[in-house]
């Protein structure tokens, strides 16, 4: 009983079951009766008057987001100096001591011989080579352990996140518009010549005026990312392609190179761009809803467990995490039969905005 007690805080804790416990909830709610509509005058403006209390509820609540938006800035000071020492370890800045290096087992009467022994193998293998530098390909461990970040991921983009030293998420400064950006510090490297690439997330925290009912706490609005600047020839954001044209009135044939975009996890530094009207086409909303989930998880995951990915321990909990799924046609797919596919729900589409669950 305990532990499925333990286990129902832990999923309500994740903003990502809970939206999907919402939309089922959402489906469950029905109809309106029609009851309204037979009601009286007198009542009808009754019901008005608790529609106003509504919304200045709503308002309120905006302010209660503020708030917690405001804990979350001081509990990150504390986390802060823990984070940093944890950087210091992963880039050979600082050597943890003995004690801190000690990890109690729960069994650890049954583990000591085992232990024991491979204490004298490491010996061994540690007197025939030489001990590397802090820990090394840290986070591209953790990045290669998430689904959700590996899939960004391409083979020339690991030798670039071997140099990955830290990430950090840094809030928006009391009294500005509510934002947090992420910074990912980089050792000097042969790939571009910043030593941070920041992405950054700005996010609305009070009601829409034209609908303040939607209003379920914070939601990301937008992000921007950042300049990369590239060493020569370095850019894995784009490939050069060689393509034969045929000159019409000759008909020669010659070879001509053309730069195009190249799949890239660098490519979540260059997000598509939201139009002062907010009108997107389908692939640009679908690259924004899936590069905000990217950031919240960042945010709210990565950073403040990234041990527990490093490792794997941190896998296994959000293996039944509800995921979403973004599609995207590439140039030259066909688009899928829509009409012959058993699966396709022309409701179902990535949201532009991403809600931010902080309790």
């Amino acid at each position: 009983a305990v532990h499925s007690r333990q286990l129902t805080v832990q999923m309500m804790q994740n903003p990502q079951i809970l939206a999907a416990l919402q939309e089922r909830l959402d489906g469950l709610n029905g109809s309106p009766s029609g009851y309204i509509e037979s009601l009286p005058k007198v009542v009808k403006r009754r019901v008005n008057a608790l529609k106003n209390l509504q919304v200045k509820c709503a308002h309120i609540e905006a302010k209660f987001y503020e708030e917690v938006h405001e804990l979350e800035r001081k509990y990150a000071a504390l986390y802060q100096p823990l984070f940093d020492k944890r950087s210091d370890i992963v880039k050979a800045a600082y050597e943890p001591t003995d004690e801190e290096c000690e990890w109690k087992a729960d069994e650890e009467e049954e583990l000591t011989e085992m232990k024991e022994k491979a204490k004298l193998e490491e010996e061994k293998k540690d007197e025939e080579k030489e001990d590397p530098k802090g820990i090394p390909e840290f986070w591209l461990t953790v990045f290669k352990n998430v689904d959700l970040l590996s899939d960004m991921l391409q083979e020339h983009d690991e030798p670039i996140l071997k140099h990955l030293q830290d990430i950090k998420v840094k809030f928006s400064d009391p009294g500005q518009p509510m934002s947090f950006t992420l910074e990912f510090h980089f050792e000097p490297n042969e790939f571009f010549t910043n030593a941070m690439l920041t992405k950054t997330y700005k996010m609305r925290s009070e009601p829409d005026e034209n609908d303040p009912f939607s209003f379920d706490g914070p939601e990301i609005m937008c992000c921007t990312g950042c300049t990369i600047d590239w060493t020569k020839g370095k850019n894995v954001t784009l490939k050069t392609i060689k393509k034969k044209q045929k000159h019409k009135g000759r008909g020669t044939v010659r070879t001509v190179t053309k730069t195009v975009p190249n799949d890239s996890f660098f490519n979540f530094f260059t997000p598509p761009e939201v139009p002062e009207n907010g009108e997107l086409d389908e692939d640009s909303e679908a690259v924004l809803a899936a590069d905000f989930e990217i950031g919240h998880f960042i945010r709210e995951r990565i950073v403040p467990r990234a041990v527990l990915y490093f490792t794997g321990e941190a896998i296994e909990d959000d293996d039944d995490d509800t995921e979403v799924t973004v599609y995207c046609v590439q140039e030259g797919e066909e688009e899928a039969d829509e009409e012959n596919d058993p699966d396709y729900d022309p409701k179902v589409r990535p949201s532009l905005t991403t809600h931010i669950h902080t309790l």
